[in-house]
Formats: C-alpha cells, sequence, structure tokens
C-alpha cells in the first residue's frame, strides 16, 4: 500500500518513570547532636497518559515517535525535603483511539472525547524516608524505602473515526462523490475500484446551521471480514459510526442482495452493528425516471428507510439529509450512547501482525534500561535493613 497521510495503527513502546529512593539522612548540628531521622520521601515516577485531542484526526504525528519514556523521581534528600516527581508524557491522540498490549492483544483503555485523559502506565510510588519509619524503641533508623519500580510495555493505538453518519458499499456506488457533493470534503474520485485507499470526513450543513459527520469508508467487498479487499483495515472505522448510510447503484443486477452481502459482512466482523439504525440510498439515479423507480422499489429490502439520489443532478439529496437528520436525532441512536456501549474485544494477534507489517511498525522496539538501582529496587518495597541501635550508642558515646 503507497505512503498516506492517514494513519490508523502505530505501535509504541511506553516506560513510565520508577519512584525515587527515600532518604536516611540523620540530622546533626551543634546545637543538636542527635536530631534523629531527617530523610525526605522520593518522588513519584511520571505517568504515561493518553489525552483526546480533537485536532487530530490520524496517528500520523505518532509514527516515528516510536518510543515514550517518562521521567524517574528523584531521591529525597536531608531536612525532610522530598524528591521531585518525574515528568509526566503526555500521547496527544484522536478522538475514537483504542490502546491494545502488543503481546497479548488485550483491550487496556479507549479516549473518546476531546480532553479525555487515561493513564496508561502509572509511574513508581516514591521510597519514603527514613523519618517516617522512628519508633520510641528505634529512635535513629537508618533505613528508608526504594521506589517503586518503573511499568514498560509495548501497546498498539488504533483509531476509529469518530462520525454521525457511515457510508457503506461495494466500490464504485458513489460514496465519495456524495461526501464531495453534500460537503466540503475533496475525496479522490475515480471510475475504477478502490479509488478510496483511506477514510475521509466531512461536516454536512443541514437547516439552520446545523450540521453532522459524515464518513466516507473505502469501499467494502465479500469476504472483507476475513481479510479480503482492503479487508479487516477499515471495517473498525464503521463501528464508531452512528448510522450507517448503505449506498447501492441504481444498475446493479440485485440491489436487495447486495444490500444483504454489505450486511454479512459487518454481522460477520462485529455483530453488535447490526444494533445501529440504517438507511438505504439508491445511488446513479439521474438517468431514472418515475416509472423505473416505481419498478425497482418492491424490490428493495424492508424495514429500513430508502431514497433514490444522485449526486451528478441533486436528485434525492435534501430528502436524503432530512432522513439522516431525523435518524440521527432518535432518542435510541444518539452518537454518545453508542460510544458508551462499544464492547471491545481483544484483538486477533495474527491479523494484527499482518496489518503491522503493511504499516511498517512489526519491528521490536523494546530497549533494555539498566541502572545501577535497578537490582535493588526489584527488591520488597518495604525493604528494611538490620542495623543495632544499642551498639550505634555505645559508638557514640565513645
Amino acid at each position: 500500500m503507497p505512503e498516506s497521510n492517514f494513519v490508523d495503527y502505530v505501535k509504541i513502546y511506553c516506560r513510565s518513570g520508577k519512584g525515587g529512593r527515600g532518604s536516611t539522612h540523620m540530622h546533626r548540628a551543634k546545637y543538636m547532636p542527635k536530631g534523629g531521622p531527617d530523610g525526605g520521601d522520593g518522588g513519584r515516577g511520571g505517568n504515561i497518559i493518553l489525552r483526546g485531542n480533537r485536532n487530530y484526526w490520524t496517528l500520523l504525528h505518532l509514527k516515528y515517535q516510536r518510543h515514550v519514556l517518562a521521567g524517574h523521581g528523584e531521591s529525597g534528600s536531608k531536612n525532610r525535603s522530598f524528591g521531585k516527581d518525574g515528568e509526566d508524557k503526555v500521547i496527544e491522540v484522536p478522538c475514537g483511539t483504542v490502546a491494545y498490549n502488543a503481546e497479548t492483544g488485550e483491550y487496556l483503555c479507549d479516549v473518546t472525547e476531546h480532553g479525555q485523559e487515561v493513564i496508561l502506565l502509572k509511574g513508581g510510588r516514591g521510597g519514603l524516608g527514613n523519618w517516617h519509619f522512628r519508633t520510641a524503641t528505634r529512635q535513629a533508623p537508618r533505613f528508608a524505602q526504594p521506589g517503586e519500580p518503573m511499568q514498560e510495555m509495548t501497546v498498539i493505538l488504533e483509531l476509529k473515526l469518530l462520525a454521525d453518519v457511515g457510508l457503506v458499499g461495494f466500490p464504485n456506488a458513489g460514496k465519495s462523490t456524495l461526501l464531495s457533493t453534500v460537503s466540503a470534503a475533496k475525496p479522490k474520485i475515480a471510475n475504477y475500484p478502490f479509488t478510496t485507499l483511506e477514510p475521509n470526513l466531512g461536516i454536512v450543513s443541514y437547516r439552520e446551521g446545523k450540521s453532522f459527520v459524515m464518513a466516507d469508508i473505502p469501499g467494502i467487498i465479500e469476504g472483507a471480514s476475513q481479510g479480503k479487499g482492503l479487508g479487516l483495515r477499515f471495517l473498525r472505522h464503521i463501528e464508531r459510526n452512528s448510522l450507517l448510510l448503505f449506498m447501492v447503484p441504481a444498475d446493479a443486477d440485485d440491489i436487495a442482495r447486495e444490500y444483504d452481502i454489505l450486511l454479512n459482512e459487518l454481522k460477520t466482523f462485529n455483530p453488535e452493528m447490526l444494533d445501529k439504525q440504517r438507511v438505504l440510498a439508491i445511488t446513479k439515479c439521474d438517468m431514472l425516471d418515475q416509472e423505473l423507480m416505481d419498478e425497482i422499489e418492491p424490490t428493495l429490502p424492508t424495514g429500513i428507510p430508502h431514497v433514490f439520489i444522485s449526486s451528478v443532478s441533486g436528485l434525492g439529496i435534501d430528502v436524503l439529509k432530512d432522513i439522516l437528520w431525523t435518524e440521527l436525532n432518535k432518542e435510541s441512536n444518539k452518537i454518545e450512547g453508542h460510544i458508551e456501549s462499544i464492547a471491545h474485544r481483544s484483538k486477533d494477534m495474527s491479523h494484527l501482525a499482518e496489518e503491522l507489517r503493511e504499516e511498517g511498525a512489526d519491528e521490536d522496539l523494546s530497549v533494555e534500561y539498566v541502572d545501577e538501582d535497578d537490582i535493588e529496587d526489584l527488591e520488597d518495597f518495604e525493604y528494611e535493613e538490620d542495623w543495632d541501635e544499642e551498639e550505634e550508642n555505645d559508638k557514640e558515646q565513645q
């Protein structure tokens, strides 16, 4: 597949920061020879955070940022001074981004709203200084806690476009032409299959300044749910659409059969798509007269609204907008409710590996981090050192 400005898959290595060590400092001053423990706590490690940003509509800006490393917390110091917290790393993603564990395919989190923040990896907690461990019988503890270790993971970020209306149809059904007619979007239009290789979004103006978002999804063919054609690469974007506009050209041999094939591919990919409201548009009707339309109408699928349209002549476009607006504003069909009800399944890693190879994102991104304190940090967080207080007091008296 040629280089594209639309990227909906990225593989990133993420590592949170480890917590800083607590201090074992003992206070010493001329006027206070036995000041006791005075060590401060270590700072927490930095978090890896996903943040939704409506100004992005693709993951292209992350394609070459393959390692995201948060800062480590600093160690505590004397005078009960806390160590500085590690720097958080924020990954800005478009709304509709889903994160998966790249090794297991496990679903991690979902970002659907502008400004929404999700902690992907939590930084390690800073260790407590020795001041916290003083007791009546142990007044000068010479130990402190190490910081909690960092977390690391290779994650897959997958984009599922957010749109009110998704266009579903075979190649050359007129989806891109319709989008260019009803919005300011300029998708590529040509008379050959798979002209559209990436989704296009357009804002459709309606009456009284109202509008809704329409997504032109690349054409689906029979067997797409098993990976044929553009396959699974773009089917997932339809999961986010509130309403599906099926588009079948008027010159099709059997309009009802083509509609059933498209519906079956969606059902095979994700059965929950059958719960979405559907509208059928018969396209390329500029050469049809009313008599031919009346003959075709009895053969159309029952139970869904339909309309005859022509993006070239403008036939039925206003009627289509009215139907779409009415369906979108039904109480049972609001996009917010559908976003919340999406059940994210774990990824099939065999399909995922194939798509990542196509994106050139299948290389090993793991890095080996070595630090002189790593061995100690792997020990128990409540680590203590043995120390004989009476022996130390005897040394001070001498």
